[in-house]
């Protein structure tokens, strides 16, 4: 008995609805209600078909005329009780499901919050929405449509039975052998099409992906006259998704028709018997009459199973989809009890690290640098060789596999993450700017500020000119994306967040090399700006940009080749030499 219970506790449908218990326990009150008013919708049926007995023995068989409207009285009524029970139903269960709803996106853009760099490296944004919206919604609605059917027809199911034996049970044995029968090949459908369901799911990420793209670089698609192709690779994902949904009705489609025959088959054993009865005087025409209605009602939601159970199947998968989402643990989280710190006093270490986005194939290669604060250090080296690698596992964008990197002497696995990344501000060569304001994007919901410093950081950021050119200044719109600036505009927006977040370490990752020599310029000076009285870590293309840095590291496949000042690289004419003449020829070459 246990072990049964166990079971049945385990199984999938119900462990995902006790899942969801936490979801639904604040608004549980109103969730029992739900529950309890389907009750008089699923008797109601049972009741028209019990009453049916008395009718027709009374008015066909004794012809009692003072009984002839009974009938139509108790349906009426009972209707009108069953559609009113069925609104409050309906009402209750959307508001406590969009209650639930809300509670499980909440968690999963939470979730989604927490996620590494390298989630959003191998994840396409049309898997993102399906995990983090789409499974949410159709789990949500799935799981109410199945509980109020599931409810409705447990207890309809029951008075309906009930109902069947009180007339014969003779008939209601034959009944319940075939509505068993009907059911057993839903079962073993349920496991062959839950591969297909997981393709279908993955056929729906890849067309909202290309729809995403599509909107992103409408642009590069237009400039390279790519339409077609577009259109072609678009026409692709729905072709697979038609064969997948085609392999769906194969291993489904009989379903249906299967479970009409065996009812029809039951419903006709049914008739046979209880013809024999009658004859033999062992029941009542209405007992007979009663006995059919009730078995009518209780086979015809059996028979639309096969429709449904496609549907119902795919929200329970749903469901699978957010609680494995749910329950799967960040790689870059905090250690407990993390170390808190509130700057950073002595120096940054990088000791024999080791890293790899891919097993077997690693980026950098036992590297060690020793950084002091408040000084500039800048990454140069062929594309490629691990430099935006080298400052990314600063802030904990990725964790390394081997060695250590320390800030203060503290590994910085073991400091708190908020503090970690609290004290370290980040510009890179493609900022990504916020639907919004400029406002918005600088203080980036930033409240503990002055309007001092506010124009300070635009003033530093070289934007006062600007703004000033702007009708609303920085309560101009910009945009998703920013879309609506420049690519200068745009980095000194980011320059400018920079200089409210006042942090001591600064990363700039590229940050002028998208632009022209014009707003180069004008960025470099913000940048220069930025980087007084703070540790600077700079990953720099153009070489001219960090002739002043205080150290350079060259990197090339994964490992420092060479360090040390601008004079001090040029007099070892290795790789920085060679870099900085190609550079110097080629800028030579572009002015002649």
């Amino acid at each position: 008995m246990f072990s049964l219970r166990q079971r049945i506790l385990n199984a999938p449908m119900a462990a995902n609805y006790r899942k969801m218990v936490p979801y639904v326990r604040p608004y549980w009150v109103r969730a029992v209600m739900a529950v309890l008013i389907t009750l008089p919708i699923g008797s109601f049926d049972a009741l028209t078909a019990w009453i049916l007995k008395p009718y027709m023995d009374v008015v066909l068989v004794e012809k009692q005329v003072h009984a002839v409207s009974l009938m139509p009285l108790v349906i009426v009524l009972g209707s009108l009780l069953q559609s009113l029970c069925n609104y409050g139903a309906t009402y209750l269960n959307t508001w406590v499901g969009q209650k639930i709803t809300m509670g499980m996106k909440r968690d999963l853009y939470k979730k989604l919050l927490s996620c590494d760099a390298a989630f959003f490296d191998h994840t396409s944004s049309g898997d993102v929405i399906m995990r983090f919206s789409t499974c949410a919604e159709s789990a949500c609605s799935g799981l109410l449509a199945n509980l109020k059917l599931f409810t409705t027809r447990i207890f309809s199911s029951i008075s309906l039975i009930a109902v069947l034996i009180w007339n014969s049970w003779q008939l209601s044995i034959v009944a319940l052998i075939f509505m068993f029968g009907a059911l057993l090949p839903l079962a073993s459908v349920r496991k062959r099409i839950k591969s297909l369901m997981t393709r279908q799911i993955g056929g729906i990420s890849a067309i909202t992906t290309h729809y995403n793209e599509t909107f992103a670089g409408n642009r590069i698609i237009a400039s390279y006259n790519l339409q077609k192709r577009e259109e072609a690779r678009f026409d692709k994902d729905l072709r697979d998704m038609f064969k997948i949904q085609i392999k769906m009705v194969q291993k489904t489609g009989v379903l249906s028709p299967l479970i009409h025959f065996i009812v029809s088959l039951g419903i006709a054993g049914a008739i046979w018997l209880g013809s024999y009865l009658i004859v033999t005087h062992q029941i009542t025409s209405g007992n007979f009459v009663s006995f059919i209605a009730a078995l009518l009602m209780l086979y015809t939601p059996i028979k639309g199973l096969g429709n449904s159970f496609t549907s119902v199947q795919m929200s329970f998968l749903m469901m699978d989809q957010v609680f494995s989402t749910l329950a799967s643990i960040p790689a870059i989280r905090n250690v407990d009890n993390p170390v808190r710190i509130d700057g950073v006093h002595k120096n940054i270490e990088y000791n024999h690290v080791g890293f790899e986005y891919l097993p077997n194939r690693p980026v950098l290669k036992d590297v060690s640098a020793k950084l002091e604060i408040g000084k500039m250090y800048a990454f140069v080296g062929n594309s490629g060789g691990g430099k935006s690698t080298f400052v990314s596992l600063l802030p904990r964008f990725y964790d390394i596999q081997k060695g250590e990197i320390l800030i203060d002497g503290v590994n910085v696995k073991n400091i708190d993450l908020h503090d970690l990344r609290e004290n370290i501000a980040v510009v890179f060569q493609d900022n990504f700017l916020f639907n919004g304001t400029i406002r918005d994007n600088i203080l980036l919901g930033k409240a503990d500020y002055t309007d001092e410093q506010l124009n300070e950081a635009i003033k530093d950021a070289c934007l006062t000119d600007f703004v000033a050119t702007l009708d609303k200044g920085l309560d101009t719109e910009i945009g998703e994306r920013g879309v609506l600036l420049s690519g200068g505009q745009k980095q000194r927006v980011a320059i400018a967040r920079a200089f409210m977040k006042n942090a001591p370490i600064v990363i700039l990752d590229e940050a002028t090399s998208a632009l022209d020599n014009k707003s180069e310029a004008v960025v470099q000076q913000a940048i220069d700006n930025l980087m007084k009285n703070r540790t600077v870590l700079v990953i720099a293309h153009r070489l001219s940009t960090v002739k002043n840095a205080d150290r350079i590291f060259v990197i090339n496949e994964g490992r420092i080749v060479e360090q040390g000042s601008h004079e001090e690289l040029l007099a070892l004419n290795g790789e920085y030499a060679a870099l900085y003449q190609m550079q110097f020829k080629s800028k030579k070459e572009s002015v002649a």
